[in-house]
């Protein structure tokens, strides 16, 4: 496939009907599928919803993965997939995530068997290539990577708490990793079909997702997903060039907290305040930034609305810090870093004050 006018079709041609794929699978799976992975059962506190609704959005989002290999496979060159170790190893892991997912949502696992099932898919992702290359020694970068995947994969699975967030801030970071591949002139690499079909598959489960919702995307999702956005976070944050050359120490953390800006903050303060409170994190609660935010007054949907603005502003300067020679780079850096924090703070001192004035449940 040569031509840049025809690889264009083929990619707009693909990602329309992979989304239109992903909005009649999750159609035809809510007409035969009532029960699988509800956990808003009569008394449970899991979710914020108060109705009991089907979790079995993570399984249009595994299948579309496979069929973008595919695609890639015909389309251009199978032993760009099947010969490179990175990509097995993705699948390998992605499949793992999901099989663990689904076994979670059917039979509620122990929190131990979802940390192991987690940090294996970290390992499998760092002995296949896709690991972390800040330091120069390679257990360092392995350990470090199996802390990102298992924190990335359980931040994804605590934001899932409120219709259309998860997905939402998913596909903002998908995105970002689209715009990386672009700039680069990677539009032909496995990476960009494959985010291309993971972004039509959220977007198809947004449809269905966004409040008022109709169906969860429920551990299947949620711990699939956390595979493939830490490999994006591996591959186009930690690891990530600028168009000038490599990043420093300080480019490549704003790259990541800007990116993942959301999931870190989220899983950050929940974290700390549980353990404050003597409570365990890998429990399900109502104690999030979302659910604080709707505490102050505002709407499920203007709490998805807030995520999804501070989320593309984030990508939108994850994309200046790449794309463009700047003098003052690391001055652009330095305030994202600052941006963050301040925000962090903000979302650590409304906890605070909500538990204060009795506003957490």
């Amino acid at each position: 496939m040569d031509s840049t006018l025809g690889q264009l079709f083929f990619f707009l041609f693909f990602f329309f009907a992979t989304v239109a794929f992903a909005l009649l699978i999750n159609s035809i799976l809510l007409r035969f599928v009532k029960t699988l992975g509800t956990k808003n059962q009569p008394g449970a506190s899991v979710r914020w919803s108060t109705h009991t609704k089907p979790a079995i959005g993570g399984l249009s989002f595994f299948i579309v993965f496979f069929i973008s290999f595919s695609i890639y496979s015909l389309a251009f060159d199978s032993r760009d997939v099947f010969e490179n170790l990175r990509i097995v190893g993705l699948m390998a892991a992605g499949t793992l995530g999901f099989l663990m997912g689904l076994t979670d949502d059917a039979y509620n696992t122990r929190p131990v068997l979802k940390l192991l099932a987690q940090i294996l898919c970290g390992c499998i992702l760092a002995g296949t290539g896709s690991s972390i290359e800040l330091f120069d020694s390679y257990i360092i970068n392995a350990i470090l990577t199996v802390i990102w995947v298992v924190g990335i994969m359980n931040a994804i699975n605590l934001l899932d708490n409120m219709d259309g967030i998860a997905a939402s801030v998913a596909s903002i970071v998908v995105l970002a990793a689209l715009i990386n591949l672009l700039l680069f002139g990677k539009h032909q690499s496995v990476d960009f079909t494959l985010l291309i079909g993971v972004l039509a598959a959220l977007l198809g489960f947004l449809f269905f997702n966004w409040n008022p919702s109709s169906m969860f995307m429920g551990d299947t999702g949620s711990q699939f997903l956390g595979v493939i956005l830490a490999y994006v976070g591996v591959r186009y944050c930690w690891n990530a060039q600028s168009i000038e050359g490599a990043y420093g120490l300080l480019t490549g953390v704003a790259a990541l907290v800007t990116v993942f800006i959301m999931p870190i903050i989220d899983t950050t303060v929940v974290t700390v305040h549980r353990l404050k409170r003597g409570q365990s994190p890998m429990k399900g609660g109502k104690d999030h930034t979302t659910h604080h935010l709707s505490y102050l007054g505002y709407s499920d949907r203007q709490v998805g609305s807030i995520f999804v603005g501070i989320s593309l502003l984030g990508a939108l300067a994850y994309t200046l810090l790449i794309a463009f020679a700047l003098p003052g780079k690391y001055l652009l850096a330095g305030i994202m870093v600052l941006c963050f924090i301040a925000l962090l703070l903000y979302f650590y001192f409304l906890i605070e004050k909500n538990q204060k004035d009795g506003r957490n449940v």
